[in-house]
């Protein structure tokens, strides 16, 4: 594994790791009763992971000519296959993280409730301070935790298979339409151009069906309808279904690419 590619899976595992432990920021959100700040962070997370995300594609794009011009083309679809798997290790990564990054969360909401500034909490972030606090706040998940696992869920299935669809698609979105200049090059521009084919539809499945389950329940949660302890397995078990979407998107990954491929012959 060369340094570029060790950049890119880097990056893609930073940009998954985030977006996973956005989903910390509602627990926190709940346990503070700052409903409104926890998803202001939440949006804040989601968007500097989506941002992130399309800085990727010019850092794999350069990677395909350089390929190409190499004649080491064959070898990409192994470097796709690692970059996917360095997505599934972060959201790993990010599960075993939510107990950290909740506490952080419930000091970000403090902090900001008492200084109002976006400004300042990121100073704090990154200061010694923050690291100090950060030290202070990291915690696995505990056994009773996972055991609760096997209670109530909170949402169906349904919901959960739609994540898990609708994260294999992003997954693969932008690493599919590359890959499908590969394999049509005579529309390779056009193909990089054709990722909103694959989000188009996970963006679809995640604002009509994932997110309107999580803010109804949230709610729920603050009008004392809901058990606290059933909105963090729901969490986890909306995180869980995030990392098996990033495994099934080794399998969705060829099929997408051809998809990408046969459109930009006929857009």
């Amino acid at each position: 594994m060369d340094r570029q590619l060790i950049t890119i899976c880097l990056l893609t595992a930073g940009i998954n790791l985030i977006g996973t432990l956005a989903y910390a920021a509602r627990i926190a959100g709940v346990r503070t009763g700052r409903i409104a700040m926890s998803f202001a962070l939440f949006n804040m997370l989601v968007l500097v992971s989506r941002t992130s995300n399309s800085f990727l594609g010019p850092f794999l794009a350069k990677r395909i000519e350089m390929r190409l011009a190499s004649g080491g083309g064959d070898a990409l679809l192994g470097d796709f296959r690692l970059v996917l798997l360095s997505a599934t290790l972060a959201v790993f990564a990010g599960i075993m993280m939510v107990p950290t990054g909740q506490r952080m969360f419930v000091r970000a909401i403090s902090h900001f409730q008492r200084h109002r500034s976006t400004g300042r909490l990121f100073l704090r972030a990154a200061s010694p301070a923050g690291f100090i606090a950060l030290r202070n706040s990291v915690t696995l998940p505990a056994r009773g935790q996972i055991r609760a696992l096997t209670k109530e869920r909170g949402v169906g299935w349904g919901v959960l298979l739609a994540n898990v669809l609708a994260q294999a698609l992003i997954t693969v979105g932008v690493l599919a339409s590359l890959y499908a200049g590969y394999l049509n090059p005579a529309y390779r521009v056009t193909a990089s151009q054709l990722s909103a084919v694959i989000n188009g539809v996970a963006t679809i499945l995640l604002f009509a069906l994932i997110d309107p389950q999580l803010s109804v329940m949230t709610d729920d949660v603050v009008e004392g309808r809901v058990d606290p302890g059933l909105f963090r397995r729901t969490i986890v078990w909306i995180s869980i279904s995030r990392l098996v979407g990033t495994i099934i998107a080794q399998a969705f990954f060829i099929p997408a690419a051809l998809t990408i491929a046969w459109i930009a012959n006929h857009v």
